[in-house]
């Protein structure tokens, strides 16, 4: 694929990121238990374990895959021109560096270091909104990436007025979530993201019975 070629070096790069926790659990392997904790609830309890081998070797491969999936099919987008390069390569590189730190911090909790998982998720998660609620309003028209509902697909207009409004939105999402790791209220994430997916989608749809459809 032609777009593959253009990003050759940075899906290189990630990979490799996403393949450095094999590296790290082979020469953990003897260390690590049989059952390794995976997943956390707010509070840093262990609430789901996969066994080791699968933790070293079946996470990094399945989000390897994941990421190569998804470059591909953004980049078979009829409209895939329209994503900036930038916002490209921050889709590329948002997944590795996620999936690095969350991994790094199941191999030191099942080595018995002391973390908080739930303020590192909330941290993360916090992050990832203020950074994606920054590009949004960059993000041009296209079919794989964005606010994608019916009114902003066929309305250009539409499409730019809601990822504005989105934008904003999704950043000040993201210091409530940074927020959350003080306050650690189980409830606020979900409400954040509701607000953050609900608001833009009746937003869309009174700007179109507003201004109508411009195609």
């Amino acid at each position: 694929m032609e777009g593959l070629k253009k990003y050759k070096k940075t899906m290189i790069l990630t990979s490799i990121v996403m393949l450095l926790p094999i590296l790290v659990g082979v020469l953990l392997w003897d260390r690590l238990p049989e059952q390794v904790a995976t997943h956390f609830d707010f509070e840093g309890n262990p609430n789901g374990w996969t066994s080791r081998g699968f933790t070293v070797f079946g996470i990094p491969l399945f989000l390897l895959v994941c990421q190569w999936i998804a470059a591909a099919a953004t980049l078979s987008d009829p409209k895939h021109k329209n994503l900036s390069e930038k916002v490209f390569k921050l889709i590329l590189w948002l997944v590795p560096i996620v999936s690095l730190i969350l991994v790094f911090v199941t191999y030191g909790y099942a080595l018995g270091y002391e973390t908080s998982e739930g303020s590192i998720a909330f941290a993360i998660l916090g992050i990832f909104f203020i950074v994606i609620g920054n590009y949004l309003p960059k993000c041009r028209q296209n079919y794989t990436v964005g606010i994608k509902i019916p009114w902003t697909l066929h309305d250009e207009e539409n499409w730019n007025h809601t990822h504005r409004m989105a934008g904003y939105l999704w950043m000040l999402g993201g210091l409530i979530i940074l927020a959350n790791i003080f306050l650690k209220w189980d409830w606020l994430f979900p409400v954040v993201l509701a607000v953050a997916v609900l608001v833009p989608t009746i937003y869309s749809y009174l700007y179109y019975r507003k201004h109508g459809c411009s195609e």
